[in-house]
């Protein structure tokens, strides 16, 4: 590490920054509420889309289980196309620049998008999800290591939680075309296709960060630059990379797992209550305008709620790890995110109860996604800091899969209730806890450089 920022600074964070530094957080901070969007509107089309692609009735028996088993296939889809499109393109960003990286990896997704437009067949929206998350996959990474880069130590914890936070923005986008379009899936997808204008911006304002231009004129090898085998074979950074994976894993598992069942413990607990005015336990006895009455309640819940709650939560832990340091941090938002799950599935008796208790739970259990924009950076030298934040969120992509699967698996066991489920799932937080207890702190630091060895791999 170089030396450490003056931990006596007490200007705000803000104090000094230059415009273009604003510029660079706008443009990656846009970047990055498009990819959101882009994950997030097949969530909110997939009903439509696959009834037209499969041509079956959307109110269907058949249709329910094909929603069930294509959109489980499609998200996996889509998680490995973000893995294999992070590692690539945090590795090319290390080799020829953050500008030009950025600018195919916003083509990538946007293009891809529009394209679904024309989709007909199941293998067209397989394909082009794929290419899709590889977009997606890549720009997080060069943006978060541009963010970082471009900052000065006291103001990067900010900086790069605005950054992240702005995901929020990416949801309601989703979610507004989604209502916008109704039906007419294909409209959205064609939205899709607007990030493609940021490619002017990026071009004509981005400027490539001074730190890797030092290791293009002659700072370090050619060779060394986006090397994965530097990352892992060299024990300075691969520890960190690993367990920066790890560390991910736990987030991106429990987001699947915990944070997105606060939608399904809202219709649950409505659903229940219909059923007690009723004398009923059949499902079958509410009917359709109750029971679309009680997704919309639940939707909105979640969606909006839950997701305000979420966004403070993100902007919140750029600011507290910059008083008490990352990994304080990580280990308060996992304590707090484990004894928040109980709390939310059990405490809650009605629906006014849950829009006062979801967007708490929303805070602590999704705050920590901004601590990977923010610290997987400061973990890494500029001729690794793209791949191996790259390998370090996309990594956990990976390592979240079979959390998403034993997820699928426990809360559909017979007898096993939603609430009890998660609640067991949440125990995950407490080993994010304890990856975190072994990570470096950076806080107040420098961003590390290699040393010559380091550089020669």
């Amino acid at each position: 590490m170089s030396h450490s920022s003056d931990p006596q600074d007490s200007r705000p964070w803000y104090s000094g920054i230059t415009g273009y530094q604003w510029l660079v957080l706008v443009i990656a901070s846009a970047g990055w509420v498009f990819d959101i969007y882009e994950g997030q509107i097949f969530n909110i089309t997939r009903g439509d889309m696959l009834a037209e692609v499969l041509d079956l009735p959307s109110d269907s028996e058949e249709m329910n289980v094909a929603k069930k088993q294509y959109g489980d296939l499609f998200l996996a889809i889509f998680l490995m196309g973000g893995t294999v499109g992070g590692l690539l393109f945090g590795s090319l960003a290390d080799r020829f620049g953050r500008r030009s990286i950025m600018v195919y990896t916003i083509l990538m997704y946007s293009v891809f998008s529009g394209l679904t437009y024309f989709a007909t067949e199941l293998w067209h929206v397989g394909c082009l999800r794929f290419l899709v998350a590889m977009g997606v996959g890549g720009e997080w990474a060069v943006a978060a290591s541009l963010v970082a880069e471009v900052f000065p130590a006291r103001s990067r914890a900010q900086a790069s939680g605005i950054f992240h936070a702005s995901s929020v923005l990416g949801t309601w986008l989703a979610t507004l075309a989604g209502l916008l379009v109704g039906s007419q899936w294909r409209y959205a997808y064609l939205i899709g296709i607007l990030p493609a204008l940021l490619v002017l911006w990026v071009r004509s304002s981005v400027r490539e960060p001074e730190a890797w231009k030092n290791t293009e004129d002659g700072g370090t090898q050619q060779a060394s630059r986006g090397s994965f085998r530097d990352l892992l074979l060299n024990p300075r950074w691969s520890s960190r990379a690993l367990l920066g994976m790890a560390l991910a894993a736990v987030g991106l598992g429990t987001f699947w797992s915990v944070c997105v069942a606060g939608q399904d413990l809202v219709k649950e607990t409505l659903q229940q209550q219909a059923l007690d005015k009723l004398g009923t336990d059949q499902l079958s006895a509410l009917t359709d305008e109750m029971q679309g009455s009680i997704a919309a309640k639940a939707k909105f819940a979640y969606g909006f709620v839950q997701t305000a709650g979420a966004g403070l939560g993100l902007l919140a832990f750029g600011v507290i790890s910059a008083r008490i340091g990352r990994r304080r941090t990580f280990m308060l938002m996992h304590l707090l995110a484990f004894v928040m799950v109980p709390i939310t599935c059990f405490v809650p008796g009605n629906y006014t109860m849950f829009l006062c208790v979801l967007p708490i739970f929303g805070f602590f259990t999704l705050s920590m996604h901004a601590g990977y924009a923010i610290y997987f950076p400061e973990l890494f030298p500029t001729h690794l800091r793209a791949t191996g934040t790259s390998f370090c969120f996309n990594g956990g992509r990976v390592l979240a899969v079979p959390i998403l699967l034993f997820s699928g698996w426990l809360k559909s066991r017979p007898g096993m209730e939603l609430g009890h489920a998660v609640t067991g799932l949440g125990l995950l937080f407490l080993v994010g806890c304890l990856i975190a207890w072994f990570l470096p702190e950076t806080r107040g630091q420098e961003l590390p450089q290699a040393t010559g060895l380091d550089a020669e791999g």
